[in-house]
């Protein structure tokens, strides 16, 4: 049937064309210039519609579900300040590897440069952020036009999903009537079936690609690595979809190399951890200082306390370290690999620089999943030196150790002091994210927010046989943002959502819980509340008043509880401050509690956590100084 007017043909062939190139979702939000695009999402039946009032939180709720799968959910938003919203979110995917697809409608060209109304300039409005920009035609009627309409969206979103995936920026031009109301005589009915109709699948079929190296250099590789006694796998975050588990595991038993595993890498989680050396307690152990002789970086601790002051002793380095993803989230592992001089093999799919130290030594361009399975193959070799696994394995038992006696002494009277520590433990914010780990469910998704969460996640969850998927916003590692990514990652899967998030984080995107009733996402949102920015605390402007707590740490006092009854949540607090009224509680076990309770219910919850940003930050030093104390000096085993 022959569409009503032009834009309506436009709109209808620009989402079938999306269609066939494999989307299944969009996100909306509301507006008069996207028209002719909402209509035609909304009434295609092959299309999930998502409906956002908040373009920001829209780009986010797109970016966690383009995260969690590897597959673009295209935005779709008129024109003005409503396209600039989604900036934040395209900076995100462009450093965070996500595909992500912007539709912005906008006034007709001849309306640019005018004042007219709610007119602005959106060429190229993201700059070099986005992988592929376009600012398409007017829509035509005619047989030319719509084949080249269908081509671009085709490349947009091979693009966006491409071996560098990202965002992918379409500006489309919308001149009245912008409903789908008949104007006489405006599309022809001679138009091309295929140019009008599109092809069976694809307008254009796009055969994506994964980059590797040829045979001499894979063979030289795998050659290096067999021969090598002292090697690392250093698992960073992964790009979407992740990275593949088994494939890193098969390399490890050739080469006998540990595999130190970020939180977010896809490969701390799951059954393979049953029978592969994954290192998950690193950053509690490692700095520059351990590294050598000690003279290769400054030794900062990322997010409380560093390793030590002087040399490991009888710590040995590696030799090769294979580096795949992005760069890890452990500042203290990353100034580690940077001051041990051994060769790292950074791999990247798109041939480009993830490694902010320029410390390694090679890039390689491949995608990490088929190299590790290709290496596993070709290894030959003894297999390493058992001692040095040995070494990175007791080293993690051992930090476990003491993080889990610090965890059974939270909750008794006036806490018990650490091994060769300067005082008492207590609950500190550590403890909440293990809690919510040990109650997880499996399958589960698991989103962490910027600042403390996800370095706590890092230093104090080890690797679990649990089929867990950890994700975060670690391109451009902003608080912003943190909970629609999260409900978004929510949308493209039944396992239970877990978000841990900072108060600042949660105040900064709290219009992004309409998703849950709009979007139909349920999810239990872990709220630690430490009134404040709580990372400064690892900053040396902490010792500098009042300007710290003026205007960093930032204290608001904002009660959350209304925020859970505004948007139809289940509501706990569990008050874990040094000040708390009463006896000390175990506040851990009150927590995982609450998350188990929270897992076996319906609907959606709020938990908030209350704690103290400097007590958790001053813990985090003494069990510092306990680990470096048991693992490369004279202290407890």
């Amino acid at each position: 049937m022959t569409a009503p007017n032009r834009n309506a043909l436009w709109g209808r062939a620009l989402v079938d064309e999306l269609v066939a190139a494999g989307v299944d979702s969009v996100v909306v939000s509301p507006g008069s210039r996207s028209t002719p695009l909402t209509m035609a999402a909304v009434r295609h039946d092959d299309l999930r519609v998502f409906s956002q009032l908040d373009e920001r939180s829209a780009a986010y709720f797109a970016l966690g579900r383009a995260r969690r799968t590897g597959s673009v959910a295209p935005l779709i938003c008129t024109s003005g300040t409503a396209a600039a919203n989604y900036h934040p979110a395209v900076m995100e995917a462009s450093e965070g590897r996500v595909p992500l697809l912007a539709l912005t409608a906008d006034r007709p060209p001849e309306l640019r440069d005018s004042g007219a109304n709610q007119t602005a300039d959106q060429e190229k409005l993201y700059g070099d952020a986005v992988r592929f920009y376009k600012d398409l035609p007017e829509p035509a009627p005619n047989d030319r036009a719509l084949r080249s309409l269908r081509t671009t969206v085709g490349r947009a979103v091979a693009t966006a999903e491409g071996a560098d995936p990202g965002p992918v920026h379409l500006n489309v031009p919308f001149e009245k009537p912008l409903e789908p109301t008949r104007v006489p005589g405006d599309v022809p009915a001679d138009l091309d079936p295929v140019a009008e109709a599109g092809r069976d699948g694809p307008y254009v079929d796009v055969t994506p690609g994964s980059p590797e190296p040829g045979d001499d250099g894979l063979r030289t590789l795998a050659n290096e690595l067999g021969a090598t006694d002292r090697g690392l796998i250093v698992a960073g975050p992964a790009d979407p979809p992740g990275i593949d588990a088994e494939s890193v595991t098969a390399l490890s038993h050739a080469t006998g190399f540990p595999i130190v595993a970020d939180p977010l890498s896809n490969v701390r989680y799951g059954g393979h951890t049953r029978v592969a050396p994954v290192i998950g307690a690193y950053d509690a152990y490692l700095s520059a200082d351990v590294a050598g002789e000690g003279d290769a970086g400054d030794g900062e601790s990322d997010g409380g306390g560093g390793v030590g002051d002087g040399p490991a002793t009888g710590w040995t380095d590696p030799e090769v370290v294979l580096r795949l993803g992005a760069s890890p989230t452990s500042k203290n592992l990353r100034k580690y690999l940077a001051g041990t001089g051994a060769d790292q093999y950074q791999v990247d799919p798109a041939g480009r620089w993830r490694e902010a130290e320029f410390a390694a030594t090679d890039l390689v361009v491949a995608e990490p999943s088929r190299l590790c399975a290709r290496l596993s193959r070709l290894v030959g070799g003894g297999g390493g030196d058992p001692d040095w696994r040995a070494q990175w394995e007791e080293a993690d038992r051992v930090a476990r150790e003491i993080h889990g006696r610090e965890r059974e002494a939270t909750g008794s009277e006036g806490g018990d002091a650490l091994p060769d520590s300067s005082g008492p433990v207590g609950f500190h914010e550590g403890d909440a994210l293990r809690a919510v780990a040990d109650a997880l469910p499996d399958p589960a998704t698991l989103f962490v927010s910027n600042s403390m969460p996800v370095r706590d996640l890092d230093r104090f969850v080890g690797p679990t046989t649990a089929s867990v998927t950890a994700l975060g916003n670690r391109g451009v590692s902003g608080i912003d943002g943190i909970v629609s990514s999260a409900l978004g990652a929510g949308s493209a899967t039944t396992d239970h959502l877990t978000l841990v998030v900072g108060d600042l984080a949660l105040y900064h995107d709290a219009n992004g819980l309409l998703a849950i009733d709009r979007c139909d996402v349920d999810a239990t949102v872990v709220l630690i509340n430490n009134d404040g920015g709580g990372i400064f605390h690892a900053l040396p402007v902490e010792s500098f008043e009042p300007e710290f707590t003026e205007s960093f740490k930032t204290p608001h006092g904002v009660e959350f509880e209304p925020l859970a009854d505004l948007h139809g949540l289940a509501y706990a607090r569990i008050d874990a401050r040094p000040e708390a009224v009463g006896d000390p509680v175990d506040a851990a076990a009150e927590l995982e509690a609450a998350c188990a309770r929270a897992r076996d219910a319906d609907g959606s919850h709020l938990i908030e956590v209350r704690t103290d940003a400097e007590s958790s930050h001053r813990t985090r030093e003494r069990l510092a100084a306990a680990v470096e104390a048991a693992v490369h000096g004279d202290g407890p085993d």
